[in-house]
């Protein structure tokens, strides 16, 4: 599977501060330079630009490329001011595992919609290029000499950049931006791997979610004009 090229990456990360979570709607702008407009009154993401008159009806099959993960900036420096030490190769293990379970998420999800997962391109193929940026694990499983106990109310945050492209002529029909965090308990908790595991899972099921909901409106508004 394909990744997002650098560059855009870069972009994203650059942007984010002004396109995602701008203190102004103003601020927002409401085409992209692709000519993308803004969504208004979205339930399931922050942002969300469409094509005007884009029409996912026709898609049955989807070509999941593999997510790009980054974390946030100076996560590993802040991290190491604590008793947890990471380096770089916890780093890669928990970037791996991220974007394995975002496939495995959107994949259970999207199957469970009836859709299938293609690695071609077709006329009922739906290319999803997504992207988790700005990653922050509060607690990471990481593997040190003896016993290492951290306890936190939250495990995280992460936010997803998601493009869908029609595959045979590569338009981009859609983009959305979405910052979600893990549940605040409360109290503390201690945090293991799987702890982990399954407080991104909790914060990437909606948006699996979200994709599988809107093929499926898609194809019922598309079901109802015809009738």
């Amino acid at each position: 599977m394909k990744k997002l090229p650098p560059l855009l990456c870069l972009t994203l990360l650059v942007a984010l501060p002004t396109l995602g979570f701008a203190e102004s709607k103003n601020e927002i702008p409401e085409y992209t330079v692709e000519g993308l407009k803004l969504v208004p009154n979205t339930k399931n993401v922050a942002l969300l630009w469409a094509e005007p008159g884009a029409d996912l009806s026709q898609y049955s099959r989807i070509y999941l490329t593999e997510p790009y993960v980054a974390f946030k900036k100076n996560w590993q420096r802040d991290q190491n001011r604590g008793s947890i030490r990471v380096n770089t190769s916890d780093m890669e293990r928990i970037k791996k595992n991220v974007a394995d379970l975002f496939v495995e998420t959107f994949t259970e999800e999207l199957q469970k919609g009836g859709y299938a997962i293609a690695n071609e391109r077709a006329e009922d193929v739906l290319i999803v290029k997504p992207a988790i940026i700005d990653l922050d694990v509060t607690a990471p499983d990481v593997r040190t000499v003896g016993r290492t106990s951290t306890f936190t109310t939250s495990a995280g945050s992460m936010t997803l950049y998601i493009e869908l492209y029609d595959s045979e002529t590569d338009d981009l029909l859609a983009k959305a931006l979405d910052r979600k965090a893990d549940r605040d308990s409360g109290f503390m908790q201690w945090q293991t791997g799987p702890a982990n595991r399954a407080a991104a899972k909790r914060i990437m099921q909606p948006w699996a979610e979200a994709l599988r909901k809107a093929l499926d409106n898609a194809r019922e508004e598309t079901r109802q004009e015809k009738e």
